[in-house]
Protein backbone atom coordinates (compact mmCIF):
# COMPACT_ATOMS: atom_id res chain seq x y z
CA UNK A 1 0.00 0.00 0.00
CA UNK A 2 2.56 2.68 0.56
CA UNK A 3 4.68 1.87 -1.91
CA UNK A 4 1.74 2.65 -4.52
CA UNK A 5 0.92 5.91 -2.52
CA UNK A 6 5.00 6.13 -3.21
CA UNK A 7 4.63 6.04 -6.95
CA UNK A 8 1.31 7.85 -6.80
CA UNK A 9 2.78 10.72 -5.38
CA UNK A 10 6.03 10.26 -7.49
CA UNK A 11 3.91 10.40 -10.77
CA UNK A 12 2.24 13.66 -9.74
CA UNK A 13 4.92 15.29 -8.76
CA UNK A 14 6.56 14.25 -11.78
CA UNK A 15 4.04 15.80 -13.93
CA UNK A 16 3.61 19.38 -11.76
CA UNK A 17 7.82 19.33 -11.90
CA UNK A 18 7.34 19.05 -15.91
CA UNK A 19 4.87 21.86 -16.17
CA UNK A 20 6.45 24.01 -13.44
CA UNK A 21 10.36 23.18 -13.63
CA UNK A 22 11.04 26.74 -14.59
CA UNK A 23 10.15 27.54 -11.27
CA UNK A 24 11.27 26.02 -7.94
CA UNK A 25 11.70 22.53 -7.41
CA UNK A 26 9.85 22.78 -4.58
CA UNK A 27 6.71 23.73 -6.24
CA UNK A 28 5.65 20.36 -7.28
CA UNK A 29 5.38 18.90 -3.84
CA UNK A 30 3.35 22.73 -2.83
CA UNK A 31 1.04 22.11 -5.30
CA UNK A 32 0.34 18.54 -4.21
CA UNK A 33 -0.36 19.39 -0.80
CA UNK A 34 -2.90 21.87 -2.09
CA UNK A 35 -4.43 19.20 -4.32
CA UNK A 36 -4.54 17.14 -1.50
CA UNK A 37 -6.75 19.61 0.34
CA UNK A 38 -8.86 20.13 -2.07
CA UNK A 39 -9.89 16.93 -2.18
CA UNK A 40 -10.86 17.27 1.42
CA UNK A 41 -12.55 20.34 0.73
CA UNK A 42 -14.26 18.87 -1.78
CA UNK A 43 -15.17 15.61 0.38
CA UNK A 44 -16.64 17.58 3.28
CA UNK A 45 -18.63 19.58 1.20
CA UNK A 46 -19.84 16.23 -0.27
CA UNK A 47 -20.64 15.10 3.57
CA UNK A 48 -22.60 18.26 4.19
CA UNK A 49 -24.64 17.85 1.32
CA UNK A 50 -25.04 14.31 2.31
CA UNK A 51 -26.96 15.35 5.78
CA UNK A 52 -29.85 16.89 3.70
CA UNK A 53 -31.17 13.47 3.96
CA UNK A 54 -31.07 13.94 8.14
CA UNK A 55 -34.48 14.71 8.20
CA UNK A 56 -35.84 12.26 5.79
CA UNK A 57 -38.56 9.93 6.54
CA UNK A 58 -36.54 6.74 5.03
CA UNK A 59 -33.46 7.98 7.07
CA UNK A 60 -35.58 8.21 10.26
CA UNK A 61 -37.06 4.96 9.87
CA UNK A 62 -33.56 3.29 9.31
CA UNK A 63 -32.26 5.11 12.32
CA UNK A 64 -35.58 4.03 14.55
CA UNK A 65 -34.76 0.46 13.11
CA UNK A 66 -31.24 0.17 14.16
CA UNK A 67 -31.46 1.71 17.39
CA UNK A 68 -34.43 -0.69 18.53
CA UNK A 69 -32.48 -3.47 17.19
CA UNK A 70 -29.37 -2.34 19.69
CA UNK A 71 -30.85 -1.61 22.55
CA UNK A 72 -32.89 -4.81 22.45
CA UNK A 73 -29.91 -6.14 23.65
CA UNK A 74 -29.34 -4.41 26.78
CA UNK A 75 -28.12 -5.43 30.11
CA UNK A 76 -25.74 -5.60 32.87
CA UNK A 77 -22.96 -6.65 31.03
CA UNK A 78 -22.56 -4.88 27.90
CA UNK A 79 -23.70 -1.21 29.57
CA UNK A 80 -20.27 -1.63 31.93
CA UNK A 81 -18.57 -2.89 28.65
CA UNK A 82 -20.02 0.19 26.56
CA UNK A 83 -19.93 2.78 29.02
CA UNK A 84 -16.22 2.01 29.50
CA UNK A 85 -15.21 1.77 25.43
CA UNK A 86 -17.20 5.13 25.54
CA UNK A 87 -14.67 6.39 28.26
CA UNK A 88 -11.68 4.94 25.92
CA UNK A 89 -13.22 7.11 23.26
CA UNK A 90 -13.46 10.31 25.59
CA UNK A 91 -10.48 13.19 26.61
CA UNK A 92 -8.87 10.59 29.31
CA UNK A 93 -8.89 7.71 27.06
CA UNK A 94 -6.99 9.35 24.44
CA UNK A 95 -4.45 10.51 27.11
CA UNK A 96 -4.06 7.05 28.45
CA UNK A 97 -3.94 5.15 24.81
CA UNK A 98 -1.29 8.20 23.30
CA UNK A 99 0.80 8.03 26.89
CA UNK A 100 1.00 4.00 26.52
CA UNK A 101 1.63 4.50 22.44
CA UNK A 102 4.47 6.88 22.97
CA UNK A 103 6.01 4.16 24.93
CA UNK A 104 6.02 2.04 22.32
CA UNK A 105 7.03 5.02 19.89
CA UNK A 106 10.23 5.83 21.68
CA UNK A 107 11.43 2.32 22.95
CA UNK A 108 10.22 -0.28 20.37
CA UNK A 109 10.64 1.70 17.01
CA UNK A 110 12.73 4.65 18.27
CA UNK A 111 10.71 7.18 16.51
CA UNK A 112 8.43 10.10 18.74
CA UNK A 113 7.08 10.70 15.63
CA UNK A 114 4.27 8.46 15.36
CA UNK A 115 2.76 10.53 18.47
CA UNK A 116 3.04 13.54 16.62
CA UNK A 117 1.36 12.12 14.21
CA UNK A 118 -1.59 10.65 15.90
CA UNK A 119 -1.71 13.71 17.96
CA UNK A 120 -2.35 16.11 14.42
CA UNK A 121 -4.62 13.58 13.16
CA UNK A 122 -6.99 13.53 16.64
CA UNK A 123 -6.95 17.43 16.79
CA UNK A 124 -7.94 17.86 13.27
CA UNK A 125 -11.07 15.68 13.45
CA UNK A 126 -11.71 17.09 17.24
CA UNK A 127 -11.64 20.79 15.50
CA UNK A 128 -13.79 19.68 12.42
CA UNK A 129 -16.24 17.66 14.83
CA UNK A 130 -17.15 20.86 16.70
CA UNK A 131 -17.66 23.17 13.56
CA UNK A 132 -19.86 20.71 11.47
CA UNK A 133 -22.33 20.49 14.50
CA UNK A 134 -22.62 23.94 14.70
CA UNK A 135 -23.03 24.20 11.23
CA UNK A 136 -25.60 21.21 11.46
CA UNK A 137 -27.55 21.82 14.43
CA UNK A 138 -29.04 18.23 14.70
CA UNK A 139 -30.60 17.35 18.65
CA UNK A 140 -29.70 14.57 20.22
CA UNK A 141 -31.96 11.40 20.15
CA UNK A 142 -35.10 11.57 22.88
CA UNK A 143 -34.91 8.01 24.53
CA UNK A 144 -33.09 7.28 27.39
CA UNK A 145 -29.57 8.12 28.63
CA UNK A 146 -27.88 6.34 29.79
CA UNK A 147 -24.68 8.90 29.92
CA UNK A 148 -25.05 12.82 29.82
CA UNK A 149 -23.96 14.66 27.12
CA UNK A 150 -24.02 18.53 26.30
CA UNK A 151 -23.00 18.71 22.51
CA UNK A 152 -24.87 18.65 19.56
CA UNK A 153 -25.72 15.11 18.27
CA UNK A 154 -24.60 15.33 14.06
CA UNK A 155 -21.94 14.26 13.52
CA UNK A 156 -20.95 11.90 16.99
CA UNK A 157 -17.72 12.76 18.05
CA UNK A 158 -16.51 9.79 19.46
CA UNK A 159 -17.15 7.96 16.06
CA UNK A 160 -15.41 10.29 14.08
CA UNK A 161 -12.58 11.05 16.74
CA UNK A 162 -11.96 6.87 17.23
CA UNK A 163 -12.41 6.73 13.02
CA UNK A 164 -9.34 9.53 13.34
CA UNK A 165 -7.47 8.05 16.07
CA UNK A 166 -7.81 4.50 15.61
CA UNK A 167 -8.08 4.42 11.99
CA UNK A 168 -4.39 5.82 11.44
CA UNK A 169 -2.52 4.05 14.49
CA UNK A 170 -4.95 0.94 12.00
CA UNK A 171 -2.35 2.20 9.47
CA UNK A 172 -0.06 2.82 11.11
CA UNK A 173 0.60 -0.72 12.61
CA UNK A 174 0.32 -1.94 9.53
CA UNK A 175 3.25 -0.18 8.38
CA UNK A 176 5.19 -1.57 11.61
CA UNK A 177 7.88 -4.09 10.74
CA UNK A 178 6.78 -6.59 13.95
CA UNK A 179 5.87 -10.29 14.61
CA UNK A 180 3.04 -10.81 12.19
CA UNK A 181 0.82 -12.54 14.96
CA UNK A 182 1.06 -9.05 16.88
CA UNK A 183 0.84 -7.02 14.04
CA UNK A 184 -2.51 -8.98 13.37
CA UNK A 185 -3.71 -8.95 16.84
CA UNK A 186 -3.44 -5.53 17.52
CA UNK A 187 -4.96 -4.32 14.05
CA UNK A 188 -7.93 -6.64 15.41
CA UNK A 189 -7.90 -5.49 18.90
CA UNK A 190 -8.16 -1.37 17.79
CA UNK A 191 -10.58 -2.49 15.00
CA UNK A 192 -12.96 -3.73 17.38
CA UNK A 193 -12.38 -1.11 19.98
CA UNK A 194 -13.27 1.63 16.94
CA UNK A 195 -16.35 -0.31 16.16
CA UNK A 196 -17.49 -0.53 20.17
CA UNK A 197 -16.79 3.15 20.70
CA UNK A 198 -19.42 3.85 17.60
CA UNK A 199 -21.79 1.36 18.78
CA UNK A 200 -21.82 2.64 22.27
CA UNK A 201 -23.03 5.37 21.62
CA UNK A 202 -26.26 4.21 19.66
CA UNK A 203 -26.46 1.75 22.98
CA UNK A 204 -25.95 4.47 25.46
CA UNK A 205 -29.25 5.92 23.68
CA UNK A 206 -26.57 9.69 22.77
CA UNK A 207 -26.70 9.12 18.98
CA UNK A 208 -28.51 8.27 16.00
CA UNK A 209 -26.97 5.36 13.87
CA UNK A 210 -26.81 8.35 11.06
CA UNK A 211 -24.93 10.72 13.41
CA UNK A 212 -22.46 7.27 13.89
CA UNK A 213 -22.37 6.79 10.35
CA UNK A 214 -21.00 10.22 9.68
CA UNK A 215 -18.84 10.58 12.19
CA UNK A 216 -16.77 7.41 10.89
CA UNK A 217 -17.17 9.10 7.05
CA UNK A 218 -15.84 12.53 8.51
CA UNK A 219 -12.82 10.81 10.44
CA UNK A 220 -12.37 8.87 7.59
CA UNK A 221 -11.62 11.79 5.24
CA UNK A 222 -8.99 13.13 7.45
CA UNK A 223 -6.73 9.86 8.02
CA UNK A 224 -6.76 9.39 4.51
CA UNK A 225 -5.73 13.38 3.96
CA UNK A 226 -2.80 13.05 6.66
CA UNK A 227 -1.51 9.42 5.34
CA UNK A 228 -1.20 11.54 1.86
CA UNK A 229 0.51 14.49 3.46
CA UNK A 230 3.06 12.75 5.98
CA UNK A 231 4.28 10.92 3.42
CA UNK A 232 4.60 13.92 0.85
CA UNK A 233 6.41 15.36 3.79
CA UNK A 234 8.52 12.55 4.08
CA UNK A 235 9.72 12.17 0.15
CA UNK A 236 9.81 15.68 0.21
CA UNK A 237 12.76 15.31 2.89
CA UNK A 238 14.37 12.14 0.75
CA UNK A 239 14.08 14.05 -2.68
CA UNK A 240 17.81 15.03 -3.73
CA UNK A 241 15.68 17.97 -6.45
CA UNK A 242 15.34 19.64 -2.74
CA UNK A 243 18.23 19.98 -0.98
CA UNK A 244 18.68 23.00 -2.79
Amino acid sequence: MRRSLFEFIYKLRNILAQKFKQYNTNLPYILTVIIALIIVIVGTNLFIELTDTLESETLSSWDTAITDYVLSYRNPVLTKYFMFVTDVGDLYGYLIVLGIFFGVSFFVFKKWKYVLQTTLVLALASVSNVILKRFIDRARPSIEHLVSVETLSYPSGHAMSAMAFYGFLIYLFTQFKMNRFLKIASITILTILLLSIGISRIYLGVHFPSDIAGGFIAGFIWVIFCILLFNIIELFKKDPQTKA
